[in-house]
């Protein structure tokens, strides 16, 4: 399970810096100013969260039986999906319905953070 976690953070570390570049150069003409920091806070919160994998999987290296670390990496990989995605798709499309789905991804990065120091905090 941690190579698991270490691959999904390299590669979405990786997409996030693809997102930026195309973001902060493809973009910067095509988009409102607002919308494009729409698109950039989920590229921030999206790297983040790239990061949040990596450490999961580096302190499912020292516990790896512990539960709520890997369902820690779940829910930030969930919440990478409901709020990065859909503040890119909100930007690049201007379908504000898209907005309802972000606040899911931020109980999912908050309820992933809680359950990562609970983990490590439990942990025998």
């Amino acid at each position: 399970m941690p190579r698991t976690f270490l691959m999904l953070g390299a590669i979405n570390a990786f997409l996030c810096v693809a997102f930026g570049a195309f973001g902060a150069h493809g973009l910067k003409q095509r988009l409102s100013v607002d919308m494009l920091a729409v698109y950039q806070t989920g590229v921030q919160y999206h790297f983040y969260h790239a990061l949040g994998l990596i450490v999961v999987g580096l302190v499912l290296l020292h516990l790896p039986k512990s539960r709520p670390v890997v369902l820690s990496g779940w829910l930030m990989l969930t919440g990478i999906v409901l709020f990065s995605i859909s503040l890119y798709a909100l930007s690049l499309t201007g379908i504000r319905g898209l907005g309802m789905v972000t606040p899911f991804g931020g109980v999912a990065f908050l309820s992933a953070w809680a359950l990562l120091a609970y983990g490590v905090w439990t942990a025998k």
